[in-house]
């Protein structure tokens, strides 16, 4: 089964390199996930069940365009919380609990420009032939929380054999936040992520908790890519009437 195609971002404003990524999904009951949205936004189900993420990863190449990338802001470590909402707007998408980066610089920004979750942590990201260890302790504006994540990659997945949950917890190109207490809405385009299989070997981690949730009764599903590129388009406010565009 194929992803759904991504959209078309003719004018990125960032353009990123998403490297090393693991995806780790629990599932929870709709009305759990539900309460932490913002209003105008519907948590999407899957298998009858709400979905929530947590990605560990590798960003590199990050700039804007006709500027180079510069080798210690372009590249750092992050973390994302996140759970599938339908927006007002009717759009599937990605609502972020948080975002755990190791540049103060990019938090900063995405902060106070866009209203985006984004915490300053302590960071790494090592990989050892198939085995991938990632920590994160936040630092700023609230220390604390804590990932550590140990995956070990396996066989890459066939295209005819991922499932429409494969695509439902991977394939998301949109992205709602509030800025100024109203939604906005970004695109990312970016190929099909090249899936592999990948168990799970030592997870120590309370961002869920730290966000609302419920601390994860039973093992995550567990994805593992090698990366791909995207492009960021802005954000652009979601009109407060769905019908107006």
């Amino acid at each position: 089964m194929e992803a759904p195609p991504a959209p078309r971002v003719a004018r990125p404003v960032m353009y990123h390199q998403w490297d090393h990524i693991t995806f780790l999904h629990w599932s929870y009951p709709s009305s759990v996930v539900q309460r932490l949205l913002p209003p105008g936004l519907t948590v999407e189900t899957a298998d009858d069940q709400a979905w929530v993420g947590l990605t560990p990863f590798l960003m590199q190449g990050v700039r804007a365009p006709g500027i180079p990338a510069v080798p210690w802001l372009s590249r750092f470590p992050e973390t994302n919380l996140r759970t599938y909402v339908t927006g007002p707007d009717g759009q599937s998408a990605i609502w972020f609990f948080s975002l755990d980066a190791a540049r103060l610089a990019p938090v900063l920004a995405a902060r106070a420009t866009y209203g985006v979750p984004y915490f300053w942590s302590d960071m790494a990201v090592h990989v050892d032939g198939g085995v991938v260890r990632y920590q994160s302790r936040r630092r700023w504006p609230r220390p604390g929380p804590r990932c550590q994540v140990v995956g070990r990659v396996g066989q890459p997945i066939p295209t005819d054999e991922l499932t429409e949950l494969d695509h439902f917890l991977t394939a998301r190109h949109v992205l709602y936040t509030l800025i100024t207490g109203r939604l906005a809405v970004a695109h990312a385009e970016h190929p099909p992520w090249p899936l592999a299989r990948a168990t799970l070997e030592g997870l120590d981690e309370d961002l869920l908790v730290t966000a609302g949730l419920p601390a994860p009764a039973d093992p995550p599903l567990v994805h593992h890519s090698a990366g791909v590129p995207a492009r960021i388009s802005r954000w652009k406010r979601v009109p407060e009437d769905p019908a107006v565009s």
